[in-house]
C-alpha cells in the first residue's frame, strides 16, 4: 500500500548565479499559530531560513507585518537580523474586522474577532503603523501589504477595506516610502483608488496576479509587478504573459513565505531561500539569460526599497 509521504520544507537548490533580494515575506512570532503550515511541520528558525537563504544567493529579505500584533514584531525583527527589513500595514482582510465587521466572506471564510480586533480600533490601528515607521525609518523600508481583497471581504466590509488603503497612502506618500499592494480579485477597485488618490511614487504590486492587460497597466504608471511562485504552476499562462508584457526594470520577486511555494514544491511550506525557483521562472519570462535578470531585479529592488538591508 502506498503512502503519503511526509510534507516538509523543500531541499536547498543551486546557488543563483547573481545576488537577489525577497521583497516580500512573513516569518512567525515563536510560538505563532496563526502562520498555517501543514500537520507536524514546525517552522524553521529565522537564523536557520537566513543562513540558507544567504547559500542561495538571496542576501535581503523584507518581511511584511500586516497584523496589529505583529507590527512590532516586524521591526524587532529588521533591527536584530542585518539582511532583514520591514513593510507594515494593516492588512485589508483584517482592517473589516478591526471595524467590527465579519460578515462571512464571498469564499466561505467564517470571519470572527480576536481580542486586537475588538480592542484596537482601525484608526489606531493604522495610527500605530505610522508611529512604528516613523519611529524606525533605518527597519521600515515599505507600507504594505495594504490594498483591497473582493475574494475574502463581504459587501459590508468594502468601505473600511478601502478607507484603510487609502489611509495607508497617504502614509506612504508622507513618509517618502515605497506601497506593497495586496490586490485579490479587485482590479478595478484597486485602479480606482489610486488614479483618484495619486499612488505614491514607488507602488508594488505584492504576489502580482493580473494578466498581460493589467500589466500595461502598470507599465503605463510606472509601477511594480513583484511575482511569485505561482508564476511557476501549469495553469498560470496569464500570469507568464503579464511578466513577458512588463517592462524588465520594473519586475521584483518575492516568496510570501510560507504560502506559494514555487513548482515543483507547491504544497509544501515555503521560505525565501526557496524563493531561487521562481528567479529562474521569471527570468525566462522576461527573455533574459540567469545572471543579467539577477542582476536587474537587484537594481530595481534596490532602487523601489534602498540597499542598507542588502549585502554590497
Amino acid at each position: 500500500m502506498a503512502r503519503n509521504k511526509p510534507v516538509s520544507f523543500p531541499p536547498e537548490a543551486d546557488e543563483l548565479p547573481s545576488p537577489v533580494v525577497d521583497n516580500h515575506t512573513h516569518f512567525p512570532e515563536q510560538g505563532d499559530d496563526t502562520v498555517e503550515l501543514p500537520d507536524g511541520v514546525a517552522s524553521l528558525p529565522v537564523d536557520v531560513q537566513i543562513e540558507r537563504a544567504q547559500r542561495a544567493g538571496i542576501v535581503g529579505i523584507i518581511h511584511s507585518g500586516c497584523e496589529y500584533p505583529g507590527l512590532e514584531h516586524a521591526v524587532e525583527l529588521a533591527r536584530d537580523w542585518a539582511p532583514i527589513a520591514a513593510a507594515i500595514a494593516i492588512h485589508p482582510n483584517e482592517a473589516p474586522r478591526h471595524a467590527g465587521i465579519t460578515e462571512t466572506a464571498p469564499d466561505g471564510w467564517e470571519q470572527e474577532l480576536a481580542p486586537h480586533h475588538a480592542e484596537v480600533s482601525l484608526e489606531d490601528a493604522i495610527a500605530r503603523v505610522a508611529e512604528l515607521a516613523r519611529a524606525n525609518p533605518e527597519q521600515v523600508v515599505a507600507i504594505g501589504e495594504t490594498g483591497m481583497d473582493l475574494y475574502r471581504t463581504a459587501a459590508g466590509g468594502v468601505e473600511a477595506q478601502k478607507r484603510s488603503f487609502r489611509e495607508h497612502i497617504v502614509l506612504a506618500k508622507e513618509l517618502g516610502l515605497p506601497l506593497q499592494i495586496h490586490n485579490r480579485e479587485a482590479n478595478a477597485e484597486v485602479l480606482e483608488v489610486l488614479l483618484r488618490d495619486g499612488a505614491p511614487e514607488r507602488t508594488v504590486f505584492h504576489c502580482f496576479s493580473g494578466d498581460a492587460e493589467f500589466a500595461k497597466v502598470l507599465n503605463e504608471h510606472g509601477w511594480y509587478a513583484s511575482f511569485a511562485g505561482p508564476i511557476t504552476f501549469r495553469a498560470n499562462e496569464d500570469l507568464r504573459a503579464a511578466a513577458r508584457a512588463m517592462d524588465r526594470d520594473h519586475v521584483l520577486v518575492e516568496t510570501d513565505a510560507p504560502y506559494l511555494t514555487p513548482a515543483p514544491y507547491r504544497g509544501r511550506p515555503n521560505a525565501p531561500y526557496v524563493m531561487t525557483h521562481t528567479v529562474r521562472a521569471v527570468a525566462q519570462e522576461i527573455g533574459m539569460e540567469l545572471t543579467p535578470a539577477c542582476q536587474t531585479i537587484l537594481a530595481t529592488t534596490r532602487r523601489v526599497y534602498g540597499d542598507g538591508f542588502t549585502a554590497a
